[in-house]
């Protein structure tokens, strides 16, 4: 999510959920103040140097909070999420826009990087801020998918035959109500080469009340196949609601994958990594892509040295079976795709 973008206060109306909805309500309860998050773990928030107030807010659910250990400074979850004074360094080599998302903007609400694949930019919304988000200086407010827009992007991908791939992407595609999401997907469905919707989403792992019945039937009834990519960065961010929401996408015939960004101080380690992909795998998500770090403004103090990464790739590979281990990647602006990283 852009911080000029969408601010919380803002996502019950942008969401366009009833409030009796049950992940809505959730979503409204969110912790939106680290102090009081830290308080509510049990920690003295003078303890950590926080960042100044800034465009880029602080956004966590209680279901994710939830799983934080409560005295622990060094939560791997808490750390993700907790804006830090390292966030107010500048630092050579990280911008605005690490993976050249200006640059791919085929038509508004449009990235298309890359061969055979393009992303809709559905929402600037997300249910987390994620502090080593990518795109948390990205401007969504010229890429709403509304009305013209919409049938624009659709016009876009028709007129492309070799996209055969449609990510829905954000922000998260699934702070969407249902009947959004359906209206997006009915207005693909008479593309002839279409064939694959992508959908990337922290929602199941973030909020799995997310995955309702309406949103089930939705994805159940889609004429293409779907593969769901989520988030997840440590192990502990599952529990049985996560797995109970990644079930229920699962019977859908949905494929399920995982991917990760490799961060110092919260999974730089081999047995972290082996525990998540084991985890994330009995969860029903298959391990996909470990990411470096994409290197935007804000983010230098969750980088892991290139070298150290290939290392713990090579320890993962000793440890676990050859489809639990992820490929190492990074993406480079104007690269035909993710590189991989030996």
């Amino acid at each position: 999510m852009a911080g000029n973008a969408i601010q919380p206060d803002m996502i019950p109306a942008d969401t366009g959920v009833k409030v009796d909805s049950r992940w809505q309500v959730q979503l409204q309860r969110a912790w939106r103040d680290p102090t009081a998050l830290l308080h509510h773990l049990g920690h003295d928030p003078r303890r950590f140097g926080l960042a100044r107030a800034g465009a880029f807010p602080f956004l966590v659910t209680r279901a994710f909070a939830d799983r934080m250990r409560p005295g622990d400074p060094d939560d791997p979850l808490l750390r993700q999420v907790l804006p830090l004074a390292d966030e107010d360094l500048e630092t050579p080599g990280f911008g605005p826009d690490p993976v050249g998302d200006a640059a791919s903007r085929a038509t508004q609400g449009v990235l298309h990087k890359y061969r055979g694949r393009a992303l809709l930019v559905t929402t600037g919304a997300c249910p987390i801020h994620c502090r080593y988000c990518f795109r948390r200086e990205f401007d969504y407010t010229g890429d709403g998918l509304n009305g013209a827009a919409l049938a624009g992007a659709v016009d876009y991908i028709a007129a492309t035959p070799d996209v055969e791939e449609v990510i829905l992407s954000g922000g998260d595609p699934l702070m969407l109500a249902n009947h959004k999401l359906a209206r997006l997907t009915d207005a693909l469905a008479a593309v002839p080469h279409y064939r694959r919707l992508r959908i990337h989403s922290r929602m199941p792992v973030t909020l799995p009340a997310r995955i309702d019945n309406a949103f089930v039937d939705w994805l159940r009834g889609l004429d293409r196949q779907v593969v769901v990519v989520v988030h997840a960065n440590h192990a502990n961010e599952f529990d049985r609601h996560v797995s109970g929401a990644l079930s229920r996408i699962r019977e859908t015939g949905a494929t399920i994958l995982n991917q990760t960004v490799l961060l110092a101080g919260v999974n730089d380690s081999a047995g972290a990594l082996a525990r998540l992909m084991e985890t994330a795998f009995e969860s029903g998500a298959l391990p996909y892509y470990l990411h470096l770090l994409d290197r935007v403004s804000g983010s230098a103090h969750f980088e892991v040295e290139r070298d150290r990464a290939v290392a713990l790739t090579g320890a993962l590979r000793e440890r676990l079976p050859g489809y639990l281990v992820p490929r190492l990647v990074e993406e480079r602006a104007g690269a035909p795709c993710k590189l991989p990283v030996f």
